[in-house]
């Protein structure tokens, strides 16, 4: 079997679960990729050498579960990620039909999320500059000047980041992606999913993402931004230290646009180099509009 076939190597997986993989079907491919298998399960492959990450997610969605927080389920068994050709493998209950969050509902399940005690295993610090390097380096639609300037952006917000007083409000488990595709809405319940960056930092970080989709990108109107900080019960805006995270978050948005660009110029490059010009001060004052990319 050539596993470097994604239905071979979920193939493989499921073999080792001792799970049928017949009739899958792909849900979504990404930097991971989700497969619906029979009996209402998601598979989840993750991105080569990701296994400890796959494993903290699941340690997440458990304790989550032991605090009877709303979040997707994995299996009882396996209790670990299946781990084939170097890519995690990770089996989860699948979650009936659902829409993505609206900005008070991310704000009440975040404020939930904040005021629990951190699991006692512990969790890593939150670290928000992750694999963005890497993306920089793999921007194939780059030239050397706009992949220096980058490699600038990203050193001066570590510092920035290192030497900021993050004093608003203790640390705490934060999502670490906190957007509203990040918690899905049932009929029943709102589900917090995506554990691949929850981590112990300040709660601001999360509520960074939310603020910025109204400042930087344009795409929550201030009623919708408004409702979300009432929600919450803070304005992270209102904060001194908010520029630096907003800042990097726009970063973080900006090479994610660029590793899609890499993968598929046609459909992402132009938005791709349209977000580097903005924050390289090309086209005015935020907000810029940008576009979803999937």
């Amino acid at each position: 079997m050539d596993c470097r076939n994604p239905a071979g190597l979920l193939a493989e997986a499921c073999s080792a679960a001792g799970r049928p993989s017949a009739g899958a079907e792909l849900i979504r491919a990404g930097e991971n990729t989700l497969w619906r298998l029979p009996g209402k399960v998601v598979a989840r492959v993750g991105r080569v050498g990701q296994t400890a990450v796959a494993a903290r997610e699941l340690a997440v969605a458990r304790w989550l579960h032991r605090h009877r927080v709303p979040a997707v389920r994995p299996l009882a068994e396996p209790p670990g990620p299946i781990e084939v050709h170097g890519r995690p493998v990770t089996f989860w209950h699948e979650l009936p039909p659902h829409r993505h969050a609206t900005a008070p509902e991310l704000a009440a399940a975040l404020r939930r999320l904040h005021e629990l005690p951190p699991p006692a295993g512990g969790l890593e610090p939150i670290d928000p500059f992750v694999r963005l390097a890497a993306r920089i380096d793999g921007a194939a639609t780059l030239g050397a000047p706009q992949r220096h300037w980058l490699h600038d952006r990203l050193a001066d917000l570590r510092t920035a980041w290192h030497e900021l007083d993050r004093a608003p409000t203790p640390s705490t488990v934060v999502h670490g992606d906190a957007w509203g595709g990040n918690l899905a809405v049932t009929a029943t319940a709102a589900h917090l999913l995506d554990f691949e960056r929850t981590a112990l930092g300040p709660p601001a970080w999360d509520l960074t993402s939310t603020a910025v989709a109204h400042d930087s990108f344009g795409t929550l109107a201030a009623p919708g931004y408004a409702a979300f900080c009432a929600a919450y019960g803070a304005d992270v805006t209102e904060w001194p230290g908010y520029p630096v995270y907003r800042a990097i978050r726009e970063l973080r948005v900006a090479c994610y646009a660029l590793q899609q660009a890499a993968a598929d110029p046609g459909r992402h490059r132009a938005q791709a180099h349209y977000r580097l010009a903005c924050l390289r001060g090309e086209h005015g004052p935020r907000p810029w509009r940008w576009t979803a990319i999937d």
